[in-house]
C-alpha cells in the first residue's frame, strides 16, 4: 500500500539531482484517492492547541476499519500532517477527532521514547506543557481559533535593526526610515558553549550600527527560533549551550541586552520579519516570507496585514515522503525542508552535481563556492539551484494548504546571485504544470540584492514602538 501510493506520487517535473523526491502534497493526494476508491472513507479532524484561545485544525480522511497495510498508510498520512502542523502552527496538545486507533498510534510516536521524541520535547518546552495526544468523537472536535496582532512598521527616529543567522550577523541603521548603514559580520554561533560569545557578538554589531547614528531611539531584532516577550524558548543559534544552563544563561539574554541599551527593544522570529519585510516592500498582505539561509525560516502576514501566533518554523516541516530521504542532523527526521532550501541543501546536492568540496568546509563556505561557479556559468552549479527550485515549487503547493498566499517573498544567502532567479523560475514552472490554481494566485517576489541580504535587518528595525 505505502509503496503503491509513493509510486503514484511521482513528480511530473523531476528535480534533476533529487529524482526520487516524493512531494508531500502529491503523496497525500494519492492517499486520499486510495481511501476514496476503497469505499470505506472516514473523516477526521486534526487539532493542535497552543492555548484554549489558540487552536488550529485540519480536516482529512483515513481508511475506516483498516487492514494492516491500510493502518500503516493511515498513520503515515496523519503523522506527517501532524508533524507539519506542529512546526507550521505549533501546539502542545494534539486532538484526533474521529478515530481512536489513529490517536493511539500517534501517542506512541509522539512520546519520550517514540520516533518523534525530539518534537515531543521541543513542543513541551516551547509551550511549557507536557505534550500529549488525545482523541474524541468527530462531532466534538475542537474549533479553530486563530488570534492575530499587528507587527512593526514603525519607522520614526533613529533605529537599529539586527538579524542573527548561523553564519553571519547583520545590522542596519536607519533615520526616519532611511538606511544610513548596513553591515554583515561572520560568526559561528551554533556550537559555542559560552553564551558570552553570543552576547558579545550581538553587542558588537549594535555598537557598529550605533556609531553611525546621532542617537539610538529603538532596537529591533530578527533571529531564528521561538521568542516570547523577548525570551528565548527555542533557538538553533544556542544549540552549543548545555541544556542545564539554558534557563539561567540563554532564556533572558535579550532582556539583559535591552537593559544595557535602555531603549525600546524587541526580538522576534526571523521568519516573521521576512514576511514583514515583504509586506512593507510590496505594500501588500497575504504574504508568506521564506528565508533560505543557514536554515529555513518562514513568516506570514495574513490578509488583514497582521501576524499570527503560529510557529512558522518551516525547517522541520516534512516536504519529501520517499523512503530513505535525507535526515535532519538535529531532529533526525527524514525529508524535512532544512535539507532542501538552505545552505545545508546546497552542500547536500553539491557532490550529487559532481562538485567536490572539502568535507570539513562549513556550509556557508560551500555555498559561496557553488555561487562562484554559478556566476561563471558552471552547469553543475545550475543543476543545484534547478533542483532546489523544483522541490520548492512542490513545497509551495503544500504550504498553500495551510497558508492563504498571494505574495511569496524569498530572502537569504541562498537566494543571492543568479541561483535565486533559477529557484523562483523553476518553482513557477512546477506550479504552472501541476498546480495551476496556485500559479494563477501567487505572485513571486525576489527583492534586489541588498534587500535579499539585509532586508530582514531593515524590517526588524521597525519592530519596537517608541
Amino acid at each position: 500500500m505505502l509503496k503503491e501510493i509513493t509510486k503514484k506520487a511521482a513528480c511530473a517535473v523531476v528535480p534533476c539531482l533529487d529524482p526520487d523526491f516524493v512531494p508531500a502534497v502529491l503523496w497525500d493526494r494519492e492517499f486520499r484517492k486510495a481511501v476514496k476508491a476503497s469505499g470505506k472513507s472516514r473523516a477526521i479532524i486534526i487539532a493542535v492547541e497552543r492555548t484554549p484561545e489558540s487552536v488550529s485544525t485540519f480536516e482529512t480522511v483515513v481508511f475506516a476499519d483498516p487492514t494492516a497495510d491500510e493502518r500503516a498508510a493511515n498513520i503515515r498520512h496523519v503523522e506527517r500532517l501532524v508533524k507539519g502542523m506542529l512546526w507550521m502552527r505549533g501546539g502542545w496538545k494534539i486532538t484526533i477527532a474521529g478515530d481512536d486507533t489513529v490517536a493511539a498510534d500517534l501517542a506512541k510516536i509522539y512520546s519520550p521514547s517514540g520516533e518523534r521524541a525530539f518534537d515531543y520535547e521541543m513542543m513541551s518546552r516551547i509551550y511549557s506543557n507536557t505534550m500529549k495526544v488525545v482523541s474524541c468523537a468527530y462531532d466534538a472536535a475542537p474549533k479553530a481559533v486563530e488570534p492575530t496582532k499587528p507587527l512593526g512598521r514603525h519607522m520614526e527616529g533613529c533605529r537599529i535593526g539586527f538579524d542573527l543567522g548561523g553564519s553571519d550577523r547583520k545590522c542596519a541603521a536607519l533615520i526616519d526610515g532611511k538606511l544610513v548603514f548596513s553591515e554583515e559580520v561572520p560568526w559561528d554561533p551554533y556550537f559555542q558553549s559560552d553564551v558570552n560569545y553570543h552576547k558579545d557578538g550581538i553587542n558588537d554589531t549594535l555598537k557598529r550600527a550605533a556609531a553611525k547614528l546621532p542617537r539610538v531611539d529603538a532596537i529591533g531584532g530578527s533571529s531564528a527560533g521561538v521568542y516570547v516577550n523577548n525570551r528565548v524558548r527555542l533557538a538553533s543559534l544556542f544549540r552549543g549551550i548545555p541544556q542545564d544552563q539554558f534557563e539561567a544563561k540563554v532564556k533572558d539574554l535579550f532582556l539583559e541586552i535591552a537593559k544595557d541599551w535602555k531603549v525600546p527593544f524587541e526580538v522576534v522570529n526571523d521568519g516573521e520579519v521576512t514576511a514583514l519585510a515583504g509586506s512593507m516592500e510590496m505594500n501588500a498582505n497575504s504574504v508568506l516570507g521564506i528565508s533560505m539561509g543557514t536554515s529555513v525560516a518562514g513568516g506570514y502576514v495574513n490578509p488583514e496585514g497582521n501576524i499570527t501566533d503560529w510557529l512558522n518554523e518551516l525547517a522541520f516541516v516534512p516536504v519529501d515522503y520517499r523512503e530513505g530521504a535525507p535526515a535532519d542532523e538535529w531532529s533526525g527526521d527524514l525529508g524535512c525542508a532544512v535539507q532542501y532550501f538552505c545552505q545545508q541543501g546546497v552542500a547536500r546536492l553539491a557532490p550529487l552535481a559532481g562538485i567536490e568540496l572539502p568535507k570539513d568546509m562549513k556550509f556557508a563556505e560551500q555555498l559561496k563556492e557553488v555561487q562562484k561557479l554559478m556566476e561563471q556559468g558552471d552547469e553543475r552549479a545550475r543543476k543545484i539551484f534547478d533542483s532546489i527550485g523544483v522541490c520548492f515549487g512542490y513545497t509551495i503547493a503544500r504550504w498553500s494548504e495551510f497558508y492563504n498566499i498571494e505574495k511569496l517573498l524569498i530572502l537569504g544567502r541562498v537566494t543571492s546571485g543568479k541561483g535565486g532567479d533559477i529557484i523562483l523560475a523553476r518553482a513557477a514552472d512546477v506550479l504552472k504544470s501541476e498546480f495551476p490554481e496556485y500559479a494563477a494566485k501567487i505572485e513571486f517576489r525576489i527583492p534586489d540584492e541588498k534587500s535579499r541580504r539585509h532586508g530582514q535587518a531593515m524590517a526588524a528595525a521597525s519592530l519596537p514602538m517608541i
